[in-house]
């Protein structure tokens, strides 16, 4: 297998590399996170106009035609930087359903925008009694003419606080957990009878809770064939499955390196903690860690690439192994630390809370591990 990356490849990460390490510390993560909208528009624009925002979407649709590895790649580094800008949100998970399930004239209307980075979008799939299953869908969508009515609720949507479009998938036939019958519409955040309720998440992100209330939608609102929407959702989300376990790779040997840094320069009993052995063997299994799951992350970004049988498999061996040995380093590196490990001052401890809700974000490793048995 050939794991080089191209001439291209290494310039978007490099680029990204940079602008994390020039423009992006730790004081100025904690100040953008602590603003109103809980990201800064300002840098948003950055990113479209350094094409971040187009990487992942189709030249057709006026992207640049990146695929996993690219995808993976830009959130490694989001991930060293901590970076709460909504890429995932408005560029994975909302782009990621236009971009496979939306007409020529939807893509203009919201595509184009999202690729420029004037419109913010947010994909509304959880809801509170669907645990991880993203097909137990009650929201309802009844025909109305040549008019939708959609009733609902909808929990933890990402962006939800600063979205101008909002996905929603809804039943428009079938019982509550069925994958057909699931319709995916385009709703103007701003619409009739859409309520939210906006807060920040325990990893400095914001989310909303959302609740329809007879929102009227016209049938133009509908991304591909009515009750046909499951598969589109699936493939979306184990994509964003994919990128958040990238994001956790980078946030997995970020803490490692900064525990080794720490136990160099940390003294107790007038010696380095770095030279005492029992420390050092918790080192080296924290390194073995990141080493197993980059190699593991590298193998499912190939077989999504080539469009593997095994590739959603894969994904969920990927989480699981997040969810496992990921948690071991991220709980050594805080450990190791000491109590500054939990302070806020530390970007050690925000660290963690990153890595804490990238584990449990579309599902945990129990979830991915009975998923992994099924999909063999």
């Amino acid at each position: 297998m050939n794991f080089s990356l191209s001439e291209e490849q290494s310039m978007l990460a490099d680029s990204i590399a940079r602008f994390i390490d020039n423009d992006y510390g730790f004081e100025k993560r904690q100040e953008i996170a602590e603003s109103e909208k809980g990201y800064s528009p300002e840098l948003w624009r950055t990113y479209a106009e350094l094409g971040w925002t187009a990487v992942p979407f189709a030249e057709d649709d006026g992207g640049l035609g990146g695929g996993p590895i690219e995808l993976m790649l830009m959130m490694e580094q989001f991930g060293r930087g901590l970076v709460v800008e909504p890429f995932l949100a408005t560029i994975v998970l909302a782009g990621g359903v236009l971009q496979r399930a939306a007409s020529a004239p939807q893509k203009e209307q919201w595509l184009s925008g999202i690729i420029e980075g004037s419109i913010q979008a947010a994909l509304a799939f959880s809801e509170p009694q669907g645990r991880f299953e993203i097909s137990d869908i009650a929201t309802s969508a009844k025909a109305n003419g040549d008019k939708y009515i959609l009733n609902g609720h909808k929990n933890l949507v990402l962006n939800g606080a600063n979205d101008d479009l909002l996905i929603i998938p809804a039943r428009t036939s079938g019982s509550q957990s069925d994958q057909s019958g699931i319709t995916l519409f385009a709703v103007a955040a701003d619409s009739a009878g859409i309520e939210r309720k906006c807060y920040a998440t325990v990893d400095a992100h914001h989310a909303a809770d959302i609740t329809l209330k007879d929102v009227q939608v016209d049938a133009a609102a509908v991304l591909g064939e009515v009750g046909q929407g499951f598969a589109t959702l699936q493939a979306v989300i184990d994509e964003a499955t994919f990128a958040v376990c990238a994001e956790a790779v980078g946030i997995m040997r970020t803490m490692h390196d900064k525990t080794v840094e720490y136990s160099k320069n940390r003294v107790q009993f007038g010696v380095p903690i770095g030279t005492f052995q029992a420390l050092q063997h918790r080192m080296v299994d924290t390194l073995m860690a990141c080493e197993q799951t980059y190699s593991l992350l590298l193998w499912t970004a190939m077989l999504n690439t080539a469009n593997d049988p095994d590739a959603r498999k894969a994904i969920s061996a990927l989480k699981y192994q997040i969810g496992t040995a990921g948690r071991k380093v991220a709980q050594e590196a805080v450990q190791i630390h000491g109590a500054m490990g939990v302070t806020w001052e530390l970007d050690i401890a925000h660290y963690f809370k990153r890595f804490t809700a990238i584990e449990l974000l579309f599902g945990n490793a129990d979830f991915h591990l009975n998923r992994y048995i099924e999909l063999s």
